[in-house]
């Protein structure tokens, strides 16, 4: 297969439903390497990969807790012995979590920092973990990309769910840094925002009134699709971006624009 991933090698975690499901679909469309992460739902990645493979693409399941550094150490071997590299890390792996407007996490009366302390194991220590099991693989190429999956919610709390948009603020700055500490040694690191998905597990709960409203106060009076964001996904991964690092892109039809 050909494209703008041609000979990469591709990690995405949390990738076997919704939007890292579709990332990996996309980025072995553009001819990556693919490794579907997965922590609960083995059959759920195999479908995809077997996906991948019946469109020509070649792609493996690879079992990780991202909390667990020694699943990320042993989910970095099983890329680099299926394909000898690892050049992109996505990392898209998200703690269990609703978007429901009535949740206690959308207000700081009822919010508790178990919340809290959840989401930032789930993104934060997990992107960490990723992240430093891939690095000796970038370092040695002396090349690689770093995809932090972020959220525009950051930039203009529509509803405000304290502990998830905190734990990807928090991504944001892990962001920055990666880009000038790893930038010196060829290792890019960006962040892709997502708006609110039409339609993920996590925004299943999401009263039609919310997609309304945030439908119609984008530039694009639509809400964003999950294939609209995978797409855009991509930009970070290819060489279109070589002389980039450190960026945030909002993915949400021109709601924020920070």
């Amino acid at each position: 297969m050909s494209g703008q991933l041609q000979n990469k090698v591709a990690i995405i975690t949390g990738a076997s439903r919704g939007v890292g499901a579709e990332i990996a679909r996309v980025y072995a469309r553009e001819g990556a390497s693919v490794v579907v992460n997965y922590f609960q739902s083995k059959d759920k990645a195999q479908v995809v990969v077997d996906e991948i493979i019946a469109a020509g693409g070649k792609a493996i399941a690879a079992y990780g807790d991202v909390t667990n550094p020694d699943d990320m150490i042993s989910m970095a071997a099983a890329a680099k012995e299926a394909f000898g590299r690892i050049d992109i890390l996505v990392n898209n792996a998200l703690a269990k979590y609703q978007f429901n407007p009535a949740s206690p996490q959308a207000s700081i009366k009822t919010v508790g920092w178990q919340h809290f302390d959840e989401q930032f194991k789930g993104t934060v220590a997990g992107a960490v973990n990723a992240i430093q099991a891939v690095l000796p693989a970038m370092e040695e190429q002396s090349y690689g990309k770093i995809v932090n999956i972020g959220t525009n919610l950051v930039y203009n709390p529509v509803v405000t769910y304290y502990d998830y948009t905190a734990s990807k603020a928090a991504l944001v700055g892990l962001t920055r840094n990666l880009a000038a500490e790893l930038g010196p040694k060829g290792i890019r690191a960006n962040l892709v925002a997502g708006g609110l998905l039409e339609t993920t597990d996590a925004s299943s709960l999401t009263t039609p009134e919310v997609f309304g409203y945030i439908s119609n106060t984008t530039p694009l009076r639509k809400t964003t699709t999950v294939k609209d964001f995978a797409e855009a996904c991509v930009f970070f991964a290819a060489d279109a971006s070589n002389a980039v690092t450190g960026q945030c892109l909002s993915v949400d039809g021109g709601l924020t624009m920070p």
